[in-house]
């Protein structure tokens, strides 16, 4: 199953919207801290509303504890950054692959990124265009592995 990382998301109603998306498609949402806001952030519930039941949420305080439960399952780590290596509609997506995705400030960690097995970029026709909202592009790379390994 698909599993989406979100390491130091910073700005709740992006976290909301991936939650909401998560719910609905039934992917695990992995959040990793630290966190720019709380997880009973009022903004945060408001963007998932009635949804949260629905969310298969999993926090970790920090990094360590996040590759530490990792390691106890299969799959790749794809990270998804302005540096990535491959389009991501190049890749070959897996059904045990996680999705990792950085801050909306800083994107994924250099470190996040050296353990990666592969690093995917979202490309953009506009170069004046630094990225693209966390949410956008979380939904993107999720639809694109969906419809690669024929999930509906």
């Amino acid at each position: 199953m698909l599993k989406i990382v979100l390491v130091h998301p910073q700005i709740p109603p992006n976290t909301g919207n991936i939650a909401r998306t998560c719910a609905a498609t039934e992917t695990e949402l992995h959040l990793v801290g630290p966190l720019g806001f709380e997880l009973s952030d009022r903004y945060l519930k408001r963007a998932g509303l009635d949804y949260w039941p629905y969310v298969n949420l999993h926090y970790h305080k920090d990094l360590a504890e996040f590759y530490s439960v990792y390691q106890q399952h299969t799959g790749r780590l794809i990270g998804f950054s302005v540096r990535g290596q491959s389009p991501y509609h190049q890749w070959t997506f897996q059904e045990n692959d996680w999705l990792l995705f950085g801050s909306e400030t800083e994107g994924l960690p250099k470190s996040v990124l050296e353990n990666c097995d592969a690093t995917l970029y979202i490309p953009m026709s506009q170069s004046k265009v630094r990225s693209l909202n966390l949410s956008v592009s979380v939904t993107i790379g999720l639809f694109e592995a969906r419809r690669q390994l024929s999930i509906f």
